[in-house]
């Protein structure tokens, strides 16, 4: 018997969670092939097979949540035996012998790609032979998968469209809607006694004769993503007394430079929002205020003041909320912000950034304008020592020289660890940032 422990999944993540196991007990797999995706702090990998061999226990379910070196699952390894002795040995059936030879066939020939020693694939196996025993193992996505859960989809028994055999939200969508084409049908007709009349329904369904109440509540377990960020939102408001600060900056001025470098930028094929301007409009704070890019080593009791510039960027995905990591910002130039956060912004959303590019930052924004907002509390990301959101740039009436005029108003607020920052450095923290997105041009004076 071999026992499989949880490996080192890197970046120093001690746990993940089974997110779904991919073999059944009593399969046969063959060495790398892909047995389980793990769900960790930000990302989610597959885990493969060290030996070649049968699945004799799975110690933790899907769902649960396993520490690194913990047994996940037991093999009983194959014996290196001529294959007409094994045939005669094994209890296997003949149509689940052709299907363990199809994926040896599939692995020998390249079909997939393993990282040997850590036992992490880096790459997803093919559809057809991943399995034995009838099941198939279905390339999905992480938002496919969540689709269909939705939907109450069976993956496995959605046919993919692409070459490669890959589910897409739209297949679930389109199978979705032929089952519930399928399910619905005329309803039959129940006889009534002569000269009575049903009363109907006051929205105008008809009545299911011995139809159970429908529940009034549906319990879900909170698992993935949505339970990782749980835990880090608890352990950020428990653990730093929060105070936040408000202000708005007029926006003129960074609508017109923006709209000046646009042409250029596109030139160069690059999308340029107001995002990448944003960074570098806050770098120069960070360093004139270098409290905000600090932590607290709660620990030791001692101010750890940060001498990089690694600014997460809050990131709305399917599942949830992520923060990718623009890593040494300040040495960046807005063309490589604009493109780097392109990059870490769309991998955040298709949840294929790696564990390095989620974590290790100093400072965080939230552009809550993206998706529509206006202003909020930020929760800090812990333990960063504070955070700022910026809403959405729109037109507001305003007071300029004793006349009402509109202008567009870009809100700002900035929530901050209150044991270390009090409320007047926040203050003007804001006043200077504030300062430089009404006049953007200030940044020239500290060009090199």
């Amino acid at each position: 018997m071999v026992e499989f422990r949880l490996p080192d999944l890197g970046e120093g993540m001690e746990e993940a969670e089974i997110r779904r196991w991919l073999v059944r007990v009593g399969e046969r797999v063959t060495a790398y092939q892909a047995i389980a995706e793990v769900e960790t702090d930000k990302a989610v990998t597959e885990i493969t097979s060290p030996v070649t061999g049968r699945v004799a226990e799975i110690r933790v379910g899907e769902g649960a949540r396993a520490r690194k070196g913990e047994v996940l699952v037991v093999f009983e390894e194959e014996a290196a035996t001529p294959a007409g002795e094994r045939a005669q040995s094994s209890p296997v059936t003949a149509a689940t012998t052709a299907t363990a030879a199809t994926t040896e066939a599939t692995l020998a020939s390249g079909g997939s790609t393993a990282q040997t020693g850590a036992g992490v694939a880096t790459a997803v196996a093919p559809a057809t032979g991943a399995a034995s025993g009838g099941r198939r193992r279905v390339l999905a996505a992480p938002a496919v998968r969540k689709l269909a859960f939705e939907l109450g989809v069976d993956l496995e028994q959605v046919p993919p469209s692409t070459p490669e055999g890959r589910v897409t939200l739209a297949d679930v969508r389109a199978f979705a809607e032929r089952q519930r084409t399928a399910t619905a049908g005329p309803r039959p007709e129940t006889a009534q006694p002569s000269g009575t009349v049903a009363p109907a329904p006051a929205n105008g369904a008809q009545p299911q004769p011995g139809a159970a109440p429908a529940p009034e509540e549906e319990r879900q377990a909170l698992t993935g993503l949505r339970r990782r960020i749980a835990e880090r939102m608890e352990r950020s408001w428990r653990s730093i007394p929060h105070a936040t600060a408000f202000d708005e900056a007029d926006g003129g001025a960074l609508v017109a430079l923006r709209e000046a470098l646009l042409p250029v930028a596109e030139r160069r094929g690059l999308r340029l929002t107001y995002l990448p301007l944003l960074v570098k409009l806050l770098i120069p704070v960070l360093k004139e205020f270098p409290i905000f890019n600090a932590s607290l080593d709660e620990e030791r009791r001692e101010i750890v003041y940060k001498r990089v510039y690694h600014i997460g960027i809050a990131t709305a995905s399917p599942e949830g909320l992520l923060v990718p990591v623009l890593r040494h910002a300040d040495r960046l130039s807005l063309a490589q912000v604009a493109s780097e956060l392109e990059r870490l912004v769309e991998g955040g959303r298709r949840r294929t950034l790696g564990l390095h590019e989620l974590t290790g930052s100093t400072f965080t924004l939230n552009n809550v304008g993206s998706f529509g907002g206006s202003s909020g509390t930020p929760i800090i990301n812990y333990p960063e020592a504070a955070i700022l959101a910026v809403g959405r740039l729109q037109e507001k009436a305003v007071v300029r020289n004793g006349s009402l005029v509109a202008r567009p108003v870009l809100p700002l607020a900035l929530s901050f660890d209150h044991r270390l920052i009090d409320g007047a450095q926040a203050g003007a923290f804001l006043a200077r940032f504030k300062e430089l997105v009404e006049n953007p041009q200030q940044l020239l004076l500290d060009l090199v």
